[in-house]
Formats: structure tokens, sequence, C-alpha cells
């Protein structure tokens, strides 16, 4: 692993065959309410990241969590939240911006 490795993006299209071939994996959204509106990945739940800071999103910490946002930068803090909350199964998939399948509003 080189030192740009770090820096790199994860390939949201690809992590999401992964979620998908995850049995009761859980699709995170972490933009705002306002942002889910306006297009959003089928399936995934909308927790923003603001709110992760109040609380723990409904679910099992074993369960597997793939977070997304725009960008990938809010997703990998959450990642980070949600791992020192106690959940031992998330992965930031990176952002909605790089997906190139359908949306739903």
């Amino acid at each position: 692993m080189s030192f740009f490795d770090f820096f790199k993006l994860p390939d949201i299209n690809q992590e999401l065959l992964a979620f998908h071939n995850t049995k009761e994996g859980v699709l995170l959204d972490v933009r705002t309410p306002e942002e889910y509106k306006e297009g959003h990945i089928p399936g995934s739940k909308n927790v923003p990241l603001r709110s992760l800071y109040e609380g723990t999103p409904a679910t099992q910490l074993q369960t597997p969590v793939f977070v997304y946002c725009h960008s990938g930068a809010r997703s990998r803090q959450a990642v980070i939240l949600l791992k020192k909350m106690g959940y031992t199964n998330v992965k930031n998939i990176g952002g909605i911006a790089s997906y190139t399948g359908k949306v739903e509003k």
C-alpha cells in the first residue's frame, strides 16, 4: 500500500455489488434529507451525518453497513464515528457522484 492509496476513493459501483451480495446488509446515505430527495440509490436509508452524532442507527452492531454520501468525505467521517460507537462491519463505499446506476427520487 502506497501513501497515495490512503487518498483513493472506493468505487461505489463495485462496492454496491458487494452490498447486494451481503445478507442483511444496510445501505446508509449520510447526506442531508434535501440531497436524498434529489436522488438516492434504491434501497438506501437516509441517516444524515449530523444525526449520527445524536444517536446510533437502529441496527445491530454486527450488521454489515455500507455508507455513502456525495463524494465520499462525509461517509468516511460516518464510518469513523460508527466504529467508535461499536459497529464492527462498516465500510465507506464512496460517493453517489460516481454512481452510474438508476436513482430514486
